[in-house]
């Protein structure tokens, strides 16, 4: 029995390209020595019951229609569940450069397109290496199964915890509230896709229209969705050619109270203190390059769930984008925090981010050559995907050891070269860098600047209450 898959699952299925490809990777790090065949039972257990961690993906018949989830008739759990060695000395930068190699490696088309790499043995535990193609999921429908695998969840996810109040906000509410918005608004933003979907019928019908100059085309199409009006992204050392080699860094754990003094110093919200640091980060690495101009702005790609609580468990995507602009080119790191509070406030208000979900899923079935346009126009807009999610607030277990920490990159979709993300788990926070080797073959020194930078909005917070 086939299923075809959606339009938007079958679009990041399409988007692979060598240079990026469509997979979610991911690091959990266990405190104590797991045992493999441990390890291999829980993955029996907790997650292959899910059809589509079974199911490859086959073409249509002839080349018509879209493809479809099908049973792989030959599945064995030993192809997708693999014993890794990291390189000597075997510390957190060998697993590391482990990670990073593992970036450009495309999973196998004839099986179901996810594969793990087990390190049994890593600083006095385990480590596993994730890896799970956008169409199976998106980013947070993964980690939320990825969860299901802890000690104590039941085989089917359950809906997650009611979200913090306003005045306690966690990392990662800001933007679920936002998908609320986005939510409110669909019906609207569907009399956009609409329009979209017609000019697509015309493409259909005559294609001679496909060959007009891109800017033509960008023009006729920029006229339905706030998206393609969006200037470009100004040039920097993030955007460029891509290469096929990737770079993967990770920070130091951070306490999350460290960021929620700043907040309530600042009347500012933990989102809002995260991407001021985020943005102080990359303007350090780019000082450092000589690149960084008064004024400079670029914007962060940011994916936004639009999933009911009840529907937390189901695989698939379904979420929205809103872009962030990230003031790098303001000087004093306190006045980069309120401008970054007043933007993070703007987007919450603004229904515009609806109609770019809209667009963005309209596309996925369009011909080709309309959606390589589309994506073209849209790496033209961006300079990175920055991700941010709040993991479980209390330390959990998998297979009986307690996991230690976590980390998970997201593509970087319209050959974007620069992936960033920020992860919350049990009081702590990680920042992860995903680069293109062509374009910051050094993702350390962006973590470095987001350490200097946290340092900073420490010291002014201590500053205002002396």
């Amino acid at each position: 029995m086939r299923t075809p898959l959606s339009n938007v699952d079958a679009s990041w299925l399409r988007m692979d390209d060598p240079t990026n490809l469509m997979v979610v990777n991911g690091v959990l790090v266990l405190d104590e020595v797991l045992p493999l065949e441990r390890f291999r039972e829980l993955l029996r257990d907790r997650l292959v019951h899910f059809d589509r961690f079974r199911s490859r993906v086959v073409p249509a018949p002839a080349g018509i229609g879209p493809p479809s989830w099908e049973i792989d008739p030959d599945f064995s759990l030993d192809r997708h569940l693999v014993e890794a060695r990291v390189p000597e000395p075997g510390d957190e930068a060998a697993l590391q450069a482990f990670v990073s190699g593992l970036l450009s490696q495309p999973l196998d088309p004839d099986r179901p397109l996810w594969r793990f790499h087990f390190v049994p043995r890593y600083q006095g535990g385990s480590a596993v290496v994730t890896r799970i193609h956008h169409c199976v999921g998106d980013g947070l429908a993964l980690v939320h199964v990825l969860l299901s695998m802890a000690d104590g969840a039941a085989a089917a996810p359950s809906p997650p915890p009611p979200a913090a109040a306003p005045e306690e906000e966690e990392h990662g509410s800001f933007f679920d509230a936002v998908g609320a918005t986005l939510e409110r608004t669909r019906d609207a933003a569907r009399a956009v896709s609409g329009r979209v979907l017609r000019e697509a019928r015309e493409l259909l019908a005559h294609p001679e229209r496909i060959a007009r100059s891109g800017k033509d085309v960008a023009t006729h199409l920029g006229s339905l969705a706030r998206l393609l009006a969006l200037p470009p992204d100004p040039k920097s050392a993030f955007k460029g050619p891509l290469a096929v080699q990737k770079r993967a860094a990770w920070s130091r754990a951070f306490e999350l109270e460290d960021f929620k003094a700043v907040s309530r110093a600042t009347g500012s919200t933990v989102n809002d203190v995260l991407m001021a640091a985020l943005a102080g980060g990359l303007r350090r690495y780019l000082l450092g390059r000589g690149e960084v101009a008064a004024g400079l702005d670029v914007r962060g790609v940011v994916p936004v769930n639009l999933r009911p609580p009840s529907e937390a468990h189901l695989l698939g995507n379904r979420f929205g984008l809103v872009f962030l602009e990230l003031p790098l080119g303001v000087e004093d790191a306190l006045d980069r925090l309120f401008e970054i509070r007043r933007r993070m406030r703007a987007i919450k208000e603004s229904p515009e981010a609806a109609a770019i979900f809209e667009v963005l899923w309209a596309v996925g079935v369009v011909p080709k050559a309309v959606f390589d346009l589309v994506l073209a126009i849209f790496a033209t807009k961006a300079t990175a995907v920055v991700t941010n999610v709040a993991g479980p607030r209390q330390r959990i277990s998998i297979a009986g050891v307690p996991l230690r920490q976590c980390m998970f990159w997201v593509p970087s979709a319209g050959h974007l070269g620069l992936g960033v993300s920020l992860l919350s788990y049990a009081g702590k926070v990680w920042l992860g860098v995903q680069s293109d080797a062509n374009l910051v073959p050094d993702p350390d020194r962006i973590l470095a600047g987001f350490e200097r930078e946290i340092e900073a909005l420490q010291e002014l917070r201590r500053e205002a209450a002396s």
